[in-house]
């Protein structure tokens, strides 16, 4: 397992939160996860890639703006 820590735009309360914390949640490989506003870090398993949980964040409807 890994960390990846992903900065997000367009969060702004708690349901944004939850929103994120859910995409992320739905993609494979994926362990701990902790959402504030603006920010995610997750746990991964090695073989999980970064694109995979910045597109859930996009998909979300939240930009992913850096690490």
């Amino acid at each position: 397992m890994r960390n990846e820590e992903l900065q997000v735009e367009g969060m702004s309360c708690q349901h944004c939160v939850r929103a994120v914390r859910e995409a992320l949640g739905g993609v494979a490989g994926v362990g701990r996860i902790e959402v504030e506003v603006g920010r995610a870090r997750v746990e991964v398993a090695e073989t999980t890639r970064r694109d995979a949980l910045t597109e859930a964040v996009v998909g979300a409807g939240y930009r992913v703006t850096g690490a």
